[in-house]
């Protein structure tokens, strides 16, 4: 039986800026508990924890290095309850996952495949079972439309291989759940107006350059962070039972059309 919670507790991975923080702020202020994780952005986590804390509202921060067993293991002792949501956000992309790993690219294409793969893998399969013992889950897992939906050539391999892998990921779990009260689904994202978007292609691009990147993407916009977490809080209520296993593909129809996304056609 499925049981709502009447306050859940909801962990968010990465959730110190862009998607994961606008989804930390909006389950914060709907009433959840939340715990949320950051890898190297503690001031922005004790940010969010001090903006939340002045409205009255409580929330924690946990310092993990996702796809790093030891920390896996630390962070899972240092939860105080059991998950009753669980939102798989934490990524690095083609250039961020040099903050984690400074090597050769073949070390920076293992580190991206350890974080964006390997690490949703295993948080999932060690809160899984807290979940189906108390009859209640949700898993939302976030990759993005290139690699989950379709190649974008601008990336690394690695980048695209990662976030197909969270793809497959969530369509094999959903059915191993199909007949638990625990639902998954996948969010595939397109261009969000990110830190790691900025990181890897708007810090590139001058004045005229970004306005015509942008103007040439669905919509002649980027996608805005709280958009995401409004939908992956839509994903949290009991409506969205029917679309348990669904990958969401959430570009404005970016991943219908990917040679909307010409960075360098702007003077990149």
């Amino acid at each position: 039986m499925n049981v709502t919670p009447r306050r859940r507790n909801v962990l968010v991975t990465g959730g110190s800026s862009g998607i994961g923080r606008e989804t930390v702020l909006r389950f914060a202020r709907g009433g959840d508990t939340v715990w949320f994780t950051y890898a190297t952005g503690e001031q922005r986590a004790k940010a969010i924890v001090d903006e939340l804390a002045a409205e009255g509202v409580e929330a924690c921060a946990f310092q993990f290095d996702q796809g790093d067993w030891d920390s896996h293991e630390q962070l899972l002792t240092a939860l105080p309850g059991t998950a009753d949501i669980l939102v798989n956000n934490a990524a690095v992309g083609s250039k961020t996952v040099e903050e984690h790993e400074r090597g050769p690219a073949h070390q920076r294409a293992a580190a991206m495949l350890r974080i964006n793969s390997l690490g949703p893998l295993w948080l999932t399969q060690q809160i899984l079972p807290g979940m189906l013992k108390q009859g209640y889950g949700k898993v939302i897992n976030v990759s993005s439309v290139g690699g989950g939906i379709a190649p974008f050539p601008y990336f690394d391999p690695a980048d695209g291989m990662s976030k197909a892998s969270v793809v497959h990921f969530t369509r094999q779990l959903a059915v191993e759940l199909a007949h638990s009260p625990v639902e998954v689904f996948g969010l595939c994202p397109g261009a969000v107006e990110t830190p790691m978007l900025e990181a890897s292609v708007l810090n590139g691009l001058n004045g005229p350059a970004r306005q015509a990147f942008e103007a040439r993407l669905p919509k002649g916009r980027m996608i805005q962070a709280h958009e995401v977490a409004e939908v992956i809080q839509w994903l949290c209520g009991n409506q969205a039972t029917i679309l348990h296993g669904a990958v969401i593909d959430a570009s404005m129809g970016l991943g219908l059309a990917p040679g909307l996304f010409e960075p360098e056609t702007g003077g990149h």
